[in-house]
């Protein structure tokens, strides 16, 4: 198992939270980079119910997590956190690898990698 990403426990415990109240119970966190964006690449989250031979897979607090072999690369490093404020919660993504980000915080792009940036 290679671990590319790092999620706090508290990111894990909304996470969890969110598997139940869905009914996604025992679903993979397939953690992902796709293009768009101002910035060219933005990121994903969201619960898989299977994994490809594709896939990298490793465990954060007991929540196992995917990451493509592709998109491994560029996630290396990235810590997820969950951070709440007086304006709410939400999920924070700290990724060593993005050399320049958005205006609105949502999208980035590597040395490597520039992605499909959109007009924003």
């Amino acid at each position: 198992m290679t671990q590319i990403v790092d999620i706090t426990e508290s990111a894990i415990f909304h996470i969890n939270e969110m598997m139940k109240n869905n009914g996604e119970e025992g679903s993979f966190l397939r953690v992902s980079v796709k293009g768009g964006g101002c910035s060219g690449l933005t990121y994903g989250m969201g619960f898989d119910q299977e994994k490809s031979e594709n896939d990298f897979e490793f465990q954060e607090f007991g929540l196992n997590i995917i990451v493509s072999k592709e998109d491994a690369p560029i996630l290396q490093g990235t810590v997820i956190d969950y951070k709440q404020s007086l304006m709410g919660g939400g999920f924070t993504i700290e990724n060593p690898n993005a050399i320049a980000s958005c205006g609105c915080g949502t999208s980035f792009r590597t040395a490597k990698k520039a992605g499909t940036p959109e007009s924003c």
